[in-house]
């Protein structure tokens, strides 16, 4: 059987140039991060199927790669179903990880715990642009704080980083909450059970429009004085701090919303206007779902001029941890959408700034011993001084051999020949 030079469907190589890219972007995300107080940490991307299949990840969990059992516990012949040849899988995202790192490690680590994670996780999705099947995410997690000053934190943290990333690329932060989506569902007359299929149809405004919402609502069997009083909630509400309080004196005054729901998102939208330091849109936009069903509170999401999707997203979720404990935790986090901040970045043309100079050594096959021993000693010069040095053997396309290495980002060349130096 012949081997295969592609990679595997929904999954790419990564070229030098984009390498350099990638490494830059990781590295601003750190930094950022780290200066608001977040610790790195890793887990492993190998987790038990049981806690991968526990119900908390959505569709997600329609998308995991199982991982068979290995040597005698691996019986095909005797197996019923799936679950008695598997064991594990790749981590479809890093939250679910993070919840039971929490609760593994939760008497060794500082309260509230505010966490930082960079690593791949894998979902047997439908690749396209900027989505692949092995994708690195980037998240922060606060856990063991309640107030809505995690959520402050994360959006503040995030956007700065979007922002020294990007700054030619405007972006807007929509926010919500999980308690206004239900109470809007819930004062309109929608039973509790139906919920999950109202957000699902919802959650395709952007897409459709309101018409098609109300049809779609319409056609699940849904009488049409509930569905037009529930379309009717979304009209006439300013995207604003203030809207949110209008919003909040329908629901809570009748019962269908926590009191301080709607304050406590007003509250998080009128701080993060008032101390943000990155140039940014901020808007409540009551139709905002999220489809990750763990969400329990506040949920926000970035989008980006001219690229289509959200490049961020996150929200509170303060039963997860509880899974794995029997205790509730307070958890809220937001994860960049690391390949689509990439992926615009190449589209754009984008250069690393203020990279450090890099050259390249190119010595004449048949070179003696004295000479190359010369070359190293010149490269190494020049290391100590912060330039990046690749010392190579001339080919014979030598003009094709430096294009590619321009690509690469060497912009200076000393050939050395092995009876004369020519700069």
């Amino acid at each position: 059987m012949a081997l295969k030079k592609k990679p595997v469907t929904g999954m790419k190589d990564v070229l030098p140039a984009e390498m350099q890219i990638r490494e830059y972007v990781m590295s601003q995300i750190k930094e950022t991060y780290k200066k608001f107080g977040f610790s790195q940490i890793e887990t492993p991307c190998v987790e038990h199927i049981e806690n991968l299949t526990s119900k908390q990840g959505g569709d997600n969990e329609k998308l995991i790669f199982k991982i068979l059992k290995r040597g005698e516990k691996l019986d095909v012949a005797a197996a019923q179903n799936e679950a008695d040849v598997t064991d594990g899988g790749l981590r479809y995202d890093l939250t679910l990880p993070l919840s039971r790192y929490y609760a593994n490690n939760a008497a060794s680590l500082p309260a509230p715990f505010k966490a930082l994670q960079m690593g791949s996780v894998w979902r047997a999705d439908r690749p396209q642009k900027g989505r692949f099947r092995q994708f690195v995410q980037c998240d922060i997690d606060i856990l063991g704080d309640p107030t809505c000053l995690a959520e402050i934190e994360l959006i503040l943290a995030t956007t700065t980083a979007l922002g020294k990333i990007c700054p030619d690329n405007s972006f807007t932060v929509r926010i919500n909450d999980r308690g206004i989506l239900r109470g809007m569902a819930a004062y309109c007359g929608f039973p509790e059970e139906s919920f999950d299929q109202v957000f699902i149809i919802l959650d395709k405004m952007d897409k459709i429009g309101v018409e098609g919402v109300e049809k779609e609502l319409m056609e699940a069997g849904y009488g049409e004085d509930m569905v037009k009083k529930y379309l009717g909630l979304f009209t006439g509400v300013t995207n604003d701090a203030e809207g949110v309080r209008q919003m909040g004196r329908v629901l809570e005054e009748s019962g269908a919303a926590p009191a301080g729901t709607c304050e406590n998102l007003a509250h998080i939208m009128d701080t993060v206007k008032d101390v943000a330091e990155a140039e940014f849109t901020l808007f409540f936009d009551p139709t905002l779902v999220r489809g990750m069903s763990y969400y329990t509170g506040t949920i926000f999401e970035v989008s980006m001029e001219g690229f289509g999707g959200s490049v961020a997203g996150g929200g509170r979720y303060d039963k997860m941890i509880g899974k794995f404990t029997g205790m509730e935790t307070p958890a809220c986090g937001f994860s960049i959408g690391f390949e689509r901040i990439v992926t615009i970045l190449l589209d754009n043309g984008f250069v690393v700034p203020e990279a450090s100079a890099k050259k390249a050594y190119l010595f004449e096959k048949g070179a003696s011993q004295e000479l190359l021993s010369q070359v190293i000693r010149e490269a190494t010069e020049e290391r100590k001084n912060g330039i990046q040095v690749l010392v190579a053997q001339m080919n014979k396309n030598k003009k094709f051999q430096k294009e590619q290495l321009l690509k690469e980002g060497y912009t200076e060349f000393k050939e050395f020949y092995k009876n004369a130096l020519k700069q």
